[in-house]
């Protein structure tokens, strides 16, 4: 049994928000963005197994009143006691700091959606105080307008906090992996993400 299954059998657990991704739209067609019900694209076994354990939770009602949410959170970063240094912003300002080189996956053209790890917490508390009806067997795309880069303007961002001697170093094939976000359907609840990369930047590097 799923960790979801033995949480809807007790009557003592009132709320389930399932951690999602972004990753699960993979590949973007066309301009615009992507929004909560638009098609899935999953690449890696990560966002694969997300959309899976997503269509199973939405799609099974628990025997008692508990509510579940899945929320599609976009690459986190920032400072955290487990820290991490292989997502994105991360690891840009790692590289940029320890060699004065920032390491950039080709072609810098691919959009991706970030999000501070203080916001990932701020949004799931903001989904305890909400009505069931709004928030019940939905999707919520997590991040901010302000939080969607091209990862080549993302790198120019993060080498300009960490200093004026930073080279980016272009590594990898290029990523097919391309996806810009809507977040309209939080935002219209009332959630706003509070931080940028810059910030994110400057906590790393202190």
């Amino acid at each position: 049994k799923s960790l979801y299954d033995l949480c809807s059998e007790t009557n003592h657990i009132k709320q389930f928000i399932f951690a999602s991704t972004c990753s699960n739209y993979g590949v973007m067609a066309g301009n615009g963005f992507v929004k909560e019900d638009s098609p899935l694209m999953p690449i890696s076994h990560y966002a694969k197994l997300k959309v899976k354990f997503e269509e199973y939770l939405l799609n099974k009602i628990p025997p008692n009143d508990m509510v579940a949410t899945s929320l599609r959170f976009s690459t986190v970063y920032g400072f955290s006691p487990r820290m991490r240094f292989d997502l994105a912003i991360n690891g840009m300002t790692y590289g940029a700091w320890k060699n004065r080189e920032l390491p950039l996956m080709r072609d810098g053209k691919q959009w991706r959606p970030m999000i501070h790890v203080k916001d990932t917490c701020d949004a799931q508390i903001f989904l305890l105080s909400q009505k069931k009806v709004n928030i019940n067997g939905e999707i919520f795309n997590v991040g901010s307008p302000e939080n969607c880069y091209q990862l080549e303007n993302l790198a120019k961002k993060v080498a300009s906090v960490v200093g004026d001697d930073i080279s980016i170093i272009w590594y990898g094939d290029p990523d097919v992996r391309s996806y810009n976000v809507s977040f309209d359907k939080i935002e219209k609840l009332g959630f706003k993400a509070k931080y940028v990369a810059e910030d994110g930047v400057r906590e790393i590097l202190k």
